[in-house]
């Protein structure tokens, strides 16, 4: 566990889930839904974090690995925690995992319209390595980007 002045970082349980299962569009964002969600953390394959602030849940990433590569399957801070740095710190602890646990590559997808990811996952040493034109909602772009550990 990582113990910052403003939130802490732990593995996330079924208990955070059920804590934000009921908010997960509301107050993060519309990405999936909570059974997915639920899914996940079942999945002897996922790792995910979980980052408050004292009893509230205020961001989590996930990633679901296969031998030694790992999909960064989303990362998310609540709306009204945003810019605070939480995302860049449970990155950086999700990335300390992946190096921790033999893995070799680690790719996310994300939405070339979210300049202000793109600039933290670049700022932790993602790089672009494919898009997928007009993957989000028939329109937008996904940016591939992916970091890889020796």
């Amino acid at each position: 566990m990582i113990d910052n002045t403003e939130f802490t970082i732990s593995k996330m349980t079924l208990e955070d889930f059920e804590e934000i299962k009921d908010v997960l569009t509301s107050q993060f964002d519309d990405f999936w839904n909570s059974e997915i969600l639920r899914n996940e953390l079942k999945n002897e394959n996922s790792y995910y974090l979980v980052a408050k602030q004292g009893d509230t849940i205020v961001g989590f990433v996930g990633i679901k690995s296969v031998f030694d590569e790992a999909d960064i399957m989303n990362i998310v801070t609540r709306k009204d925690f945003r810019n605070k740095g939480i995302g860049t710190a449970i990155l950086s602890y999700i990335i300390d995992f992946a190096q921790l646990n033999n893995i070799k590559k680690l790719t996310l997808e994300v939405n070339e319209n979210n300049l202000s990811a793109i600039h933290i996952y670049e700022k932790l040493g993602f790089t672009k390595i494919a898009e997928r034109a007009k993957y989000y909602g028939g329109t937008e772009t996904a940016i591939i980007m992916q970091q890889c550990f020796n």
